[in-house]
């Protein structure tokens, strides 16, 4: 593992997180430069804060949490300034579909859980532990999300 700070270790994390991370702020902030302003704002806390991570799979739930809750503010911060977010694609071709596009109409709180658990990989205890909430809570919500997508892509289909 290299030193913290080093450009080796800067570059490895931007590679290895930058991806992710602009997903999980897209589900947030449904702008391709908010989430990347999202991103960058994480990425300058990691270099300055310099936490301490035990591992690997540590230091990709802080960045997570860190990215998470800087896309929630930019939101709380444009709500007050009363300007819309922009709404455009963020996403590649392969991965713009019905599905996507359901999961990406859901309210933050459900739109969140439902990347980290499905495109992420995260149990229901490591979301409520990146989020900060129950897991009662986080599960309640991926099941209420899943409901609203059934809803959703059943419309659809009726079309």
């Amino acid at each position: 593992m290299c030193s913290f700070g080093t450009d080796e270790y800067i570059v490895r994390v931007a590679q290895t997180y930058s991806s992710m991370l602009l997903k999980a702020a897209y589900t947030i902030l449904r702008s391709t430069a908010d989430a990347e302003d999202a991103v960058q704002e994480t990425f300058l806390k990691l270099i300055t804060k310099r936490p301490e991570f035990s591992d690997r799979e540590h230091e990709k739930a802080w960045l997570l949490r860190v990215v998470i809750n800087t896309s929630r503010n930019m939101i709380k911060a444009s709500a007050k300034k009363d300007r819309p977010l922009d709404e455009s694609a963020f996403y590649t071709q392969d991965e713009a579909s019905d599905i996507l596009g359901a999961v990406l109409s859901l309210d933050p709180k459900y739109s969140t859980i439902v990347h980290l658990y499905y495109y992420e990989g995260y149990s229901i205890k490591e979301i409520a532990d990146i989020l900060k909430r129950p897991s009662a809570t986080v599960g309640t919500r991926l099941a209420r999300a899943r409901m609203m997508l059934k809803s959703i892509l059943e419309g659809e289909l009726e079309q």
